[in-house]
């Protein structure tokens, strides 16, 4: 029979959301609501979870995407040691209206930021929707 430290439980992520960014409210509302959330194992380095994101909002930005809380994820991220590893997560609402990421310390205790990308279709011109 496992033990409760071969098999920890997932973190209480709605509790861990507390506005780092301004993607966490709409984040608690979209597992309030019945959305599914995925932790990773991995422990991707500061600089590999930066790129990442930074491309993200740099992508969604110049095809129109609305984004909630990525340019201040970035910002966070950016301030983090470079060799620093990190645990990232996703949450997907029951309506997958938004694509949520989350973003951790190594341990996966201290949630850093949160960041979502609406499912939406992208704008045709020049669009910068960042919601606040």
């Amino acid at each position: 029979m496992a033990t409760e430290d071969e098999n920890p439980s997932q973190p209480d992520i709605t509790a861990l959301l507390k506005d780092q960014t301004s993607a966490c409210k709409a984040a608690r509302a979209a597992i309030a609501g019945g959305g599914e959330v995925m932790l990773y194992d991995g422990q991707p380095p500061q600089w590999m979870v930066l790129g990442i994101a930074a491309t993200r909002l740099r992508r969604s930005l110049r095809i129109g995407l609305t984004t909630l809380g990525l340019d201040e994820s970035v910002e966070i991220l950016r301030a983090l040691h470079r060799d620093e590893r990190l645990r990232t997560g996703n949450i997907v609402p029951a309506d997958r209206s938004w694509f949520f990421t989350l973003y951790f310390d190594a341990t996966g205790t201290e949630l850093l930021a949160c960041s979502a990308v609406k499912n939406e279709r992208p704008s045709r011109g020049d669009g910068h929707k960042l919601q606040r």
